[in-house]
């Protein structure tokens, strides 16, 4: 770039300053987002009660229709009308555990909670009003089990239920427009409910809070709730089964020449997903599963057209257990569009801003001694603005504490696949990619087991089998859903299990992992290794892992379930094999595992202003971009708007600069 270059693009840039500032959807301002904050809780505590009034009244033929708005069909917990009275709001499954994971961010001190934060939190907090995933979950931590182990899938048989998709859609609202961050704080929270598809639907209502501030504004709402759909699905695998739920409603629902008529999609959604689930390669759960109420949301937010009112409506008639769907995007609508858009849908209503969240949960601080609950949603969204402060920092973004002003951070220019943590997982497995390429995987065992059922195998093919951390979506089978365990027919303590998976195609390993399983204490106690050895197998060789490896947690002989990791220092290449060696626990003498694999380097994407890589974000960095420009707005383009944003990064410098120097 000559001289001329490096004269004019300052000028056109001090020029286009206030404009691009003021246009920039990545530049938002404290006081707008502690009002879409309020409006996220209150437009969520409305759909959700409004909901419940036909919670799980239809789930099929005949369902609730138009007509039956303002009657009190049979089977319906009231009229169906819009709640608005509550004062205080009563916490209910479908924002308590938000708040729960809320309160643990905050006293945690940070955005992403770990396996004993999460666990911690819901043994002080979460004991009554839960229900099936939840349920199954809360109770599995009593006996030890910490995420992900408390959703695999022979854990709990739950794992695919609705559970996570109502109550972790606030971390993408600690995220916003970062939506690698959005899922990297609700990797853990979703994995304590929910896998496969399931877990992909509830990040799919993340990535649509992380990606609502930023929405453009200059679309229409229905345009907009478009965008926000398109964005999400971005981030699902191709044939996965929530990504065909997606498509093939948002196909149906835009190819509807009537754009009042719902009820005709929501009937093929019953047809599809339900009625003729096994001949489409499907399996209905229930009224309360993930995939038929993910459909109905994605279903009542395309029909919603951006309208609040009409929006919860349609989920409140939808069928199933159309509470949930419906609050999830009456929380939606809320941050998209501020708290008093919210209020104005009801002109005639005054509307409580209080909320009782002991009415469902424990043990939590009372933020208003002199009023009616224990908190109030001004002040619930004013705790929250440091977690979201947090994050932008983080991430490499700007805030002004002074004029309360905040500058996202960029997005990494990568695909999808490496922003989700889970993804980039399946990808760096060796199970998986062995098989990818065409390769053979092979697990072994020096002990045949003979057990007793319990969802047991004493053949070692399903430690390799790739099932709990399968992030193709696809629907599983139930017959994979097992655990490998060496228990025979007669107690032998302390004896030496050693189980090994070994690749006909070298891969590279940064990590082995281990899935433990089930765990007994009863006449047949065992199910664990009293110590573990891990070798890895280079050049037909059985080598020790390297001293400098980091074993995540210890072996606990009281804790199924576990999730334990060897983080190598370096790189091994040329892995054809892995194995772990030990004596098993346990009076009667075995060990059980879901899993062992081996996994190639999986960074985490990290993106930034400084693209010279100077450790300065200044005019350098917009020449650096003009001769290799790139996407920091995660768009998908690399264009005029990125220069923009990389211009409100430089000049938000230059201001800190000067207000220095005047001191």
């Amino acid at each position: 770039m000559g001289p001329a270059s490096r004269i004019v693009i300052p000028l056109a840039l001090a020029m286009a300053a206030g404009q691009a500032e003021a246009q920039s959807t990545r530049l938002l301002t404290r006081a707008d987002y502690e009002s879409r904050l309020r409006g996220l809780w209150l437009g969520e505590c409305i759909a959700n009660w409004t909901g419940l009034r036909t919670e799980a009244s239809r789930t099929s033929p005949p369902f609730l229709t138009d007509a039956d708005w303002g009657t009190q069909p049979p089977g319906a917990h009231g009229p169906i009308v819009f709640v608005t009275e509550q004062n205080p709001w009563r916490a209910d499954d479908d924002t308590d555990i938000e708040y729960v994971y809320t309160h643990l961010v905050r006293v945690d001190d940070t955005n992403e909670l770990s396996p004993d934060n999460i666990r911690d939190g819901w043994i002080e907090h979460i004991n009554r009003s839960i229900w099936v995933s939840n349920k199954t979950a809360r109770t599995l931590m009593d006996r030890g089990v910490t995420p992900p182990g408390t959703a695999y899938g022979v854990a709990n048989p739950n794992w695919l239920m609705i559970d996570a998709q109502l109550t972790t859609e606030i971390f993408g609202a600690l995220a916003p427009g970062m939506p690698h961050e959005a899922l990297r704080f609700a990797a853990l929270p979703i994995a304590t409910t929910a896998g496969s598809h399931a877990a992909m639907a509830s990040r799919f209502f993340v990535l649509l809070y992380s990606y609502a501030p930023v929405a453009p504004r200059s679309l229409s709402p229905h345009e907009k709730n478009l965008w926000l759909i398109d964005r999400a699905r971005a981030f699902m695998p191709e044939g996965s089964k929530a990504a065909g739920i997606v498509d093939f409603v948002r196909s149906d629902a835009l190819a509807n020449p009537d754009p009042d008529d719902w009820e005709s999609t929501r009937d093929k959604i019953y047809a599809r997903y339900q009625r003729d689930a096994t001949i489409n390669g499907f399996r209905y759960r229930g009224w309360y599963e993930s995939s038929i109420n993910f459909a109905t949301a994605i279903m009542a937010l395309i029909y919603g057209q951006g309208d609040y009112k009409r929006t919860v409506q349609i989920g409140t008639l939808s069928g199933w257990d159309s509470d949930n769907p419906t609050a999830t995007l009456g929380g939606l609508l809320g941050l998209l569009n501020g708290e008093q858009w919210v209020r104005d849908a009801f002109p005639d209503k005054t509307i409580s801003s209080l909320y009782w969240a002991t009415a469902t949960r424990d043990n939590l601080p009372d933020w208003t001694p002199t009023e009616s609950g224990e908190d109030r949603f001004d002040l619930l969204a004013a705790r929250t603005i440091p977690m979201v402060e947090r994050a932008i920092l983080d991430a490499g973004g700007f805030v002004d504490e002074t004029r309360g002003r905040w500058l996202l951070a960029p997005v990494p220019a990568t695909p999808a696949s490496s922003l989700d943590p889970n993804w980039r997982d399946w990808l760096a497995s060796a199970n998986r990619s062995v098989r990818a390429a065409g390769g053979v995987v092979t697990a072994t065992s020096n002990i045949t087991g003979a057990p007793w059922g319990c969802q047991c195998s004493g053949v070692p093919p399903c430690i390799a089998n790739g099932y709990e951390l399968d992030w193709s979506g696809i629907e599983p089978g139930e017959s994979a859903r097992v655990q490998f365990s060496s228990r025979i027919t007669t107690p032998t303590p302390g004896a030496t299990l050693q189980l090994g998976v070994e690749y006909s195609i070298p891969m590279n390993a940064r990590t082995v992992r281990f899935l433990e399983g089930d765990q007994w204490a009863d006449a047949d106690e065992g199910g664990w290794f009293d110590s573990i050895t891990v070798e890895v197998r280079v050049a037909g060789v059985w080598n020790p892992l390297p001293p400098e490896t980091i074993q995540s947690e210890p072996l606990d002989p009281a804790r199924p379930f576990q999730t334990i990791e060897w983080h190598l220092p370096a790189t091994i290449a040329n892995v054809t094999g892995i194995r772990v060696r030990g004596p098993v626990g346990g009076s009667w003498g075995y060990a059980t595992c879901l899993e062992l694999d081996a996994l190639a380097e999986r960074p985490a994407p990290f993106a930034t202003f400084d693209l010279n890589g100077d450790a300065a974000i200044d005019i350098e960095d917009m020449y650096s971009w003009r001769d290799h420009p790139i996407d920091l707005d995660g768009d998908g383009a690399a264009n005029q708007s990125d220069l923009d944003f990389l211009q409100a990064a430089a000049r938000w410098r230059e201001i800190d600069d000067m207000s220095s120097q005047r001191r």
